[in-house]
């Protein structure tokens, strides 16, 4: 139909005896919003499917990127959260997220899953994964809003894996808070 239409607009002598311009359909859908890089800058973006693009968000006044105030607001060990290999949270430490989710006073949140060395890697990041998820479902839960949740697994420690206490230092759910 529509290399018709642009016959008969081009004048090229095709009859147009019982054929009627469709009008054109439109259809599909077009995403967009705001991401945020790890350095905290917020970028324009829109995908409609075939192709997409993104932009830096800038302050029309100084022409300076946007960038927002990050801080870790959370550093949870999850032996507190969690029972021993399992990505389910305990009821006080649910109680205790859904309290900081309330009272933290940032409008987006990211948050990091990390574990210790003593599994294989790919089971570590499957588990800090979990872990991630779980916490920022009760993020959700209480109205907040999660831009990012990430597994790292392992390969981020802030201790050593060779002692117990590093190893349990390494077993933590990180929460940033996005605040203007």
């Amino acid at each position: 139909m529509a290399v018709t239409g642009l016959v008969l607009a081009l004048g090229l002598g095709v009859a147009s005896e019982g054929l009627a311009q469709a009008k054109p359909e439109v259809s599909g859908r077009i995403d967009w919003g705001v991401w945020v890089d790890p350095d905290g800058c917020m970028h324009w973006w829109a995908d409609g499917g075939l192709e997409g693009y993104m932009v830096e968000r800038v302050n029309p006044k100084t022409g300076k990127p946007v960038c927002l105030k990050l801080n870790t607001c959370l550093v949870e060990n999850t032996d507190t959260l969690f029972a021993t290999d399992s990505h389910k949270l305990t009821a006080s430490g649910r109680s205790r997220l859904e309290h900081f989710f309330r009272s933290s006073g940032a409008f987006a949140y990211a948050i990091y899953g990390h574990t210790d060395s003593r599994a294989s890697d790919e089971y570590n990041m499957a588990l800090s994964q979990r872990r991630a998820a779980s916490v920022a479902a009760v993020a959700r839960s209480v109205g907040a809003v999660v831009d990012r949740e990430i597994g790292f697994g392992e390969r981020r420690p802030i201790a050593t894996n060779s002692t117990a206490a590093g190893m349990q230092k390494n077993r933590r759910v990180e929460v940033v808070c996005y605040r203007w």
